[in-house]
């Protein structure tokens, strides 16, 4: 049994260092969801955000409690610029488009 766990030489080291190096890396990709949310919230929409709110939205509420903030941000965006005016339909335009 002990002989299963010796580490000789280069080529018994190489799956555990690439597992550690992968194990880094996927913390890494874990840790920084957030940011790179933010980050692509931002570009998107312009709405800025900080990482820590988005998760401690993903703490309280999962991702259901991101997705209403997210929302509630979008919304709140939107009314900041004001109602939008919809132009009426011309009646030339009407007819064309029903026959």
């Amino acid at each position: 049994m002990s002989g299963l766990f010796q580490v000789n030489n280069v080529a018994t080291w190489m799956p555990l260092v690439f597992a550690v190096i992968l194990l880094v890396i996927l913390i890494i990709s874990f840790r920084s969801r957030a940011v790179v949310f933010c980050q692509y919230l931002e570009a998107m929409t312009g709405v800025k955000l900080r990482p820590a709110d988005v998760s401690r939205a993903f703490k309280a509420a999962g991702r259901n409690g991101v997705r209403e903030m997210f929302l509630d941000l979008m919304i709140r965006e939107d009314l900041k610029e004001g109602p939008i005016e919809i132009p009426e339909e011309s009646p030339d335009r009407h007819l064309s488009t029903s026959a």
